[in-house]
């Protein structure tokens, strides 16, 4: 996941659901290019926090990749 040089970035995106663990296990899974540190999800505020870790090229893969699931899966109209 990292090369000889590269730098090692994390980041910690929330999503807007936190009731829903296959919805949060899709989302987390569409990570897995990168180091998936954790999956933090809050029944009563409805939202998850992921950490990531990575090269920058992975990370940015990671993200992506989680906010098109996202993207697919949620639909904050219904959001409570």
């Amino acid at each position: 996941m990292r090369g000889v040089g590269e730098s090692l970035f994390e980041s910690v995106p929330n999503f807007s659901e936190g009731r829903d663990r296959t919805v949060i296990d899709a989302i987390a899974g569409a990570a897995s290019v990168t180091h998936l540190l954790d999956v933090d999800g809050d029944d009563d505020h409805n939202r998850t926090v992921i950490s990531l870790a990575g090269s920058p090229t992975f990370l940015v893969e990671a993200l992506l990749g989680s906010i098109r699931v996202a993207v697919a899966l949620l639909d904050v109209r219904l959001h409570r």
